[in-house]
C-alpha cells in the first residue's frame, strides 16, 4: 500500500491533498504543528503526526514515526506582504526558515530512506508569484524562488537513485485563509511613505479574480506529480497559474 507524508495539513492545500489521497486508498501521514484529526475522515490509513518543519528534533521524530514512505509533499508554508523597506530582516529570516529551509530539512530527512529503497517522489509546493512579479511580495517570492531553484538541482542529484522531484505551483486561492493571513501580517510592514500607494494597490486588486486556484486544484496537481512519472517537473495548479505559466513559457 502506498504511503504519503504531507506537511501543513491543518487547512488549505495540505488538508485538501490529504483528503484526496485518502479517497484514493493511500496511507496518509498528515502532519501539522498542533495535531488534530477531526478535520479529516476517520480511516485506518490515516495517521496524524506532530511536526514543526523549523525544528530539527521535531522533523527527526516525525520521520521516524512515519516509517517508510513513497512520497513527501512539502506544503507547509506562510505568506508575508509588505514593501522590502518595511519588512524586517528578522521577519524575512523567519519566512525562509519555514518556506525554504524547512522544505530543505524535510528533503534531507527523507532522502536516505527513499534512496535506499530505490524509489519515491518529492513534491515541493511553490507559488505562481514566481511566474509574475507582484508588489509587496518580495520576501515571500524570494523564499519560493529559492525553493524552486534548489528543487531543480536536487532533481538531478536524486534521479540516479530512482527518486523523482516535482514542483506544484498554485495560483491565488481566495477560498483559503492563506492570503488573508499574509495581508494581516503586512500591517506593520508598510512604511508611511508607501501608505497611499499601498492603499491603491489593495483597492485595485479584484476581490474575486476571474481565474483562481482552489484547494482541489492543488490536490489534483500533487496527485499527478506523485502518480505519473511522465508528469512535467513544474506543474501549475489552478486556472490563473496555468495562464501565467503559458505566458511565461
Amino acid at each position: 500500500m502506498n504511503t504519503i507524508l504531507i506537511t501543513g495539513t491543518s487547512s488549505g492545500f495540505g488538508l485538501a491533498t490529504a483528503r484526496y489521497f485518502l479517497d484514493r486508498d493511500w496511507t496518509v501521514i498528515a502532519t501539522m504543528r498542533s495535531p488534530r484529526g477531526d478535520m479529516l475522515p476517520a480511516s485506518e490509513r490515516l495517521r496524524v503526526v506532530a511536526l514543526d518543519v523549523t525544528d530539527a528534533r521535531s522533523i527527526a521524530r516525525a520521520v521516524k514515526e512515519a516509517g517508510p514512505i513513497d512520497a513527501l509533499v512539502n506544503n507547509a508554508g506562510a505568506g508575508l506582504m509588505g514593501t522590502l523597506e518595511g519588512v524586517s530582516i528578522n521577519a524575512t529570516r523567519q519566512l525562509f526558515e519555514l518556506n525554504t529551509f524547512g522544505t530543505m530539512a524535510m528533503v534531507q530527512a527523507v532522502l536516505p530512506g527513499l534512496r535506499k529503497q530505490g524509489s519515491g517522489v518529492i513534491v515541493n509546493v511553490s507559488s505562481a508569484v514566481t511566474l509574475k512579479a507582484l508588489p509587496m511580495l518580495s520576501a515571500y517570492t524570494a523564499s519560493k524562488a529559492a525553493t524552486e531553484a534548489f528543487s531543480e538541482n536536487i532533481a538531478l542529484e536524486v534521479e540516479p537513485f530512482g527518486v523523482r522531484v516535482r514542483l506544484v505551483v498554485p495560483g491565488r486561492a481566495p477560498e483559503t485563509s492563506f492570503s488573508a493571513t499574509a495581508r494581516a501580517r503586512s500591517q506593520n510592514s508598510i512604511p508611511e511613505a508607501y501608505a497611499h500607494w499601498a492603499k491603491e494597490v489593495f483597492s485595485g486588486a479584484p476581490q474575486q479574480p476571474a481565474e483562481v486556484t482552489t484547494a482541489t486544484d492543488v490536490a489534483k496537481a500533487v496527485w499527478l506529480a506523485v502518480t505519473d512519472a511522465s508528469s512535467p517537473f513544474r506543474i501549475p495548479a489552478g486556472a490563473d497559474a496555468v495562464s501565467l505559466a503559458a505566458k511565461s513559457a
